[in-house]
């Protein structure tokens, strides 16, 4: 039985440096494809494109995940900038706002992964806390806290016990986006992940970062999702 082939976004980096080169470049970390290896899919990257070719796009996929990355630019959810939001990526806010948008209009199953929860809410009118404390307390480092399932959810189905994940953020839901419901907390009260109902498709976001840690498990939830298309 083929693999399926689930298309992850990638960041568009000005200045990355191999060898001895120092170009403009697509990239990705690696802990992204190699999740989804290892879960049963083909990996395919998606660099920022034309979002008029989003949907030509998601019809070659069998599913999508949206990776996490730089903050949403805040004008994507009627707020403005506060100091501590990250500079804009307008190319692939605009780029992954289609994917997303096409996916859920061919039910395409959707994985959102930190930045990519937080994109899939606002792309559903949701808004997002521009600041959180807490949960990226050492620059450019992992950190780690539980999340506890809600019961009866699909997240809840994947991984039904607490559990401790890998996580890096600033930023988290404020008000939901239409049609989603929260399936995962912090001790603290923070939205970790969000969902929309099963008769809506198979969509899930989570605010921490999968690719990082050893469970396989939602990644292999969407591949299974993805193959039974």
């Amino acid at each position: 039985m083929a693999r399926p082939l689930i298309g992850v976004s990638t960041y568009l980096e000005a200045g990355a440096r191999w060898g001895v080169w120092e170009l403009e470049a697509a990239l990705l970390p690696v802990g992204y494809p190699r999740l989804v290896q290892r879960a049963g899919g083909l990996a395919a990257m998606l660099p920022p494109d034309d979002p008029g070719r989003a949907v030509e796009t998601v019809a070659r996929l069998d599913g999508l995940v949206i990776a996490g990355g730089p903050d949403v630019e805040p004008v994507r959810y009627g707020a403005e900038r506060e100091p501590r939001t990250g500079p804009p990526a307008p190319e692939r806010d605009a780029w992954e706002l289609a994917l997303i948008d096409a996916a859920l209009a061919a039910r395409v199953p959707l994985l959102g992964i930190c930045r990519g929860m937080q994109l899939l809410n606002v792309a559903l009118g949701g808004t997002l806390v521009q600041h959180l404390d807490g949960h990226a307390e050492v620059v450019g480092v992992f950190g780690g806290h539980p999340v506890k399932p809600v019961p009866g959810t699909r997240y809840a189905g994947i991984v039904p016990e607490e559990t401790s994940v890998p996580t890096y953020h600033h930023q988290a839901v404020d008000r939901i986006g239409e049609g989603l419901v929260p399936s995962a907390y912090a001790a603290d009260g923070t939205v970790e992940a969000l969902e929309l109902p099963s008769g809506e498709g198979w969509v899930l976001g989570v605010q921490w970062h999968p690719e990082m840690g050893e469970d396989v498990r939602v990644m292999r939830a969407l591949v299974e999702a993805a193959a039974a298309r």
